[in-house]
């Protein structure tokens, strides 16, 4: 089984810290919806991480 991309998060970081484009259009619902992105990818990352450190604890 090849891991090299399973471990791959450049677009992840890429999406959290990329720069303003300013030939992109923006509006109200559109960064709303990037920010409630936002905060379901950072709950999920926090999830995964609590029960990866409560798996290795109960071990």
């Amino acid at each position: 089984m090849r891991t090299k991309g399973l471990f791959d998060f450049g677009p992840v970081l890429g999406y959290f810290f990329r720069k303003k484009d300013p030939s992109r259009h923006s509006n109200f619902n559109l960064r709303t919806m990037h920010t409630i992105n936002k905060i379901s990818m950072l709950m999920f990352l926090a999830g995964l991480i609590y029960m990866l450190v409560k798996f290795v604890i109960l071990r």
